[in-house]
């Protein structure tokens, strides 16, 4: 029933099929709450409601743990401006604990992350990207043994990256997924417009894994033990406020494809260990204060020069400035005005188009499941 124009509220007559294991009603016009007797469908495993307006977040989330079966929740671009339950109780101990992805993305949802999604044990994947929460990201996100799939990115978070979150065991080793049913009931595609499908996916093994924290306010330095994750594919963490070097310890990431460091404080120069990231192909260390040769031999320099713009001291191919045996470093600390300003006027500059383009897919592919 997705992709239409039904109006009105959420049926209650379903509730009348008590059998039913699987409800897709995404990108419609409801309005109102999700009904209460919802609950009644016991063995309800798939839900996506993305893309409608309804309200009233707290009830539907205590409606939907009742449903014990449920495995995949994707309820974004709902519940407008209003704040994300924070009350543990919420999701009681056995709520939600089959759920292996949840998307609450695209709300527009104020509060801070809240402790109850530490009790979803099962989860895989949690999307809350497009939203306005604040706070810190809270170290316990380490203790959910299945995560490898964490999109936090446009929101207001701010604090450092906790040195926990480098330990979630999905992404250091694969043994953490292994012995795990991962097949969906229905097929989540890919949204890239309100009406255009492209691409859909059959399981969680097929989603790899990713984290999205771009858009936000963190700081401090990239930890060093960022490179114990092995298994991330896409690591972006953009448009924040991180300080320091980048870490010589992201040459172990050796299955990532896409790294995003545009837009951020950090010095130095670009480790020569990052020529062993065999899989890359979406690069940007765009605006930041990096100087010192590009390595060179590598794919490296076969990005963009885009990819590296906006670094004063950064010098050699494929950028036009030559290098010489003395290269100064532009060390001069940006204002958060000075971020912004610069994000306005370069941002389409900043990334490629391929990038770019990678970006938006993952942000929106949810919203048409």
């Amino acid at each position: 029933m997705g992709f239409n124009d039904f109006t009105g509220n959420f049926p209650v007559s379903l509730h009348s099929c008590k059998s039913l294991r699987a409800v897709r009603i995404c990108t419609n016009r409801l309005e109102g709450q999700i009904p209460p007797e919802v609950s009644q469908l016991q063995f309800l495993s798939f839900f996506s409601i993305a893309y409608n307006n309804l309200t009233n977040i707290t009830g539907a989330i205590k409606i939907l743990t009742r449903c014990k079966f449920l495995s995949v929740v994707i309820i974004a671009s709902n519940f407008f401006h209003e704040t994300i339950p924070t009350n543990e109780s919420i999701a009681h101990f056995d709520g939600f604990e089959n759920v292996q992805l949840l998307g609450l993305g695209g709300c527009n949802l104020t509060g801070q992350l809240p402790t109850w999604l530490s009790n979803l044990k099962k989860l895989e994947i949690l999307k809350l990207h497009n939203n306005r929460i604040t706070g810190s990201i809270p170290y316990w996100f380490s203790t959910l043994p299945r995560l490898k799939h964490l999109d936090l990115s446009n929101n207001h978070l701010s604090g450092e990256i906790p040195k926990e979150l480098c330990s979630l065991p999905a992404l250091i080793s694969a043994q953490a997924l292994e012995n795990y049913t991962s097949s969906f009931l229905l097929p989540l595609f890919r949204s890239v417009g309100s009406h255009r499908l492209e691409g859909q996916y059959n399981s969680l093994f097929s989603i790899y894994p990713r984290i999205w924290f771009h858009n936000n306010s963190l700081n401090g330095k990239i930890p060093i033990e960022i490179g114990r994750l092995k298994l991330l594919h896409v690591l972006d963490l953009s448009d924040n406020n991180f300080s320091g070097n980048i870490p010589g310890q992201m040459s172990k990431l050796t299955n990532l494809e896409a790294l995003n460091l545009a837009m951020n404080r950090l010095s130095g120069e670009i480790p020569v260990s990052l020529v062993s990231l065999n899989f890359l192909s979406h690069f940007s260390v765009a605006n930041n204060n990096l100087s010192g040769p590009i390595p060179s031999g590598t794919q490296l320099q076969s990005f963009s020069p885009s990819a590296y713009e906006g670094n004063a001291g950064l010098c050699g191919s494929p950028l036009p400035k030559k290098c010489t045996h003395t290269v100064k470093s532009n060390e001069g600390k940006k204002t958060h005005d000075e971020k912004v300003g610069r994000h306005k006027d370069s941002m389409v500059s900043n990334y490629s188009g391929a990038w770019l383009y990678n970006r938006i897919l993952g942000s929106l592919w949810f919203f048409g499941s």
